[in-house]
Parts: structure tokens; C-alpha cells; sequence
């Protein structure tokens, strides 16, 4: 059973912006790097963005350097992901997952499945 909740999906024009909310529901939730993930119809999981449990360090896929920003409210056991300059290729279901380490060592091994995901649609 999945531990996370994610909101903020929606359908964008390209050069939009949308803001992706991911609240865990899992204790001792600052011991825990978090990752956003997504999935476009007939793809694969692909690898957004990751945050270290405390914070201070984030990670991101080449193809979202420059246009979204992961961070994380310890204090409210959520994690976000502001997205902007959208494009039409960054469609697809957007889900959160929580790693088994507080660092981000590996981005294709260290996290579980995630929640239900949120949709984010963008049009040209």
C-alpha cells in the first residue's frame, strides 16, 4: 500500500506553470530522500527530480534542469515540485516515491513505487 498522496495535476498551455504536492504519511518522514517520478502513456518510469531527507541537496533529470524546482516542508511531511516553462513532452502521470536512504544514491533503485499519481497534461 502506497504511503504517498500527490495533487496539483491539471492541463497547462505550453510555457505554463503547475505546482505538485506529495504529503507521506510515513513517521520519521526527514529520514527519508524524496523523488518525483513520471510515466507517459506507453513509457517506461522515468526519473524527475529527487531531494536528500534533510533538504540541502537536490537532483534532476537533464531534460528538467532549469524549469523545476523540488523541495520539501519536513515539518508538514510533504514535498513539492514546481514546474515551469512547461512543455507538451513533459505530459504524463507525475507520482512521488520515498527512497530507503535519507541520501539519494541511486535514482532507479533507491525509491519504491509511489502513490496514484497526479496527471499533468500540457497543450501546445
Amino acid at each position: 500500500q502506497a504511503d504517498t498522496v500527490e495533487s496539483g495535476g491539471g492541463l497547462v498551455q505550453a510555457a505554463g506553470s503547475l505546482r505538485l504536492s506529495c504529503t507521506a504519511s510515513r513517521r520519521s518522514f526527514s529520514s527519508y530522500a524524496m523523488g518525483w517520478f513520471r510515466q507517459a502513456p506507453g513509457k517506461g518510469r522515468e526519473f524527475v527530480a529527487a531531494i536528500t531527507g534533510s533538504g540541502r541537496s537536490t537532483y534532476y533529470a537533464d531534460s528538467v534542469k532549469g524549469r523545476f524546482t523540488i523541495s520539501r516542508d519536513n515539518a508538514r511531511n510533504t514535498v513539492y515540485l514546481q514546474m515551469n516553462n512547461l512543455k507538451p513532452e513533459d505530459t504524463a502521470v507525475y507520482y512521488c516515491a520515498a527512497s530507503r536512504y535519507s541520501a539519494v544514491v541511486d535514482t532507479e533503485t533507491d525509491f519504491g513505487s509511489g502513490g496514484q499519481g497526479t496527471q499533468v497534461t500540457v497543450s501546445s
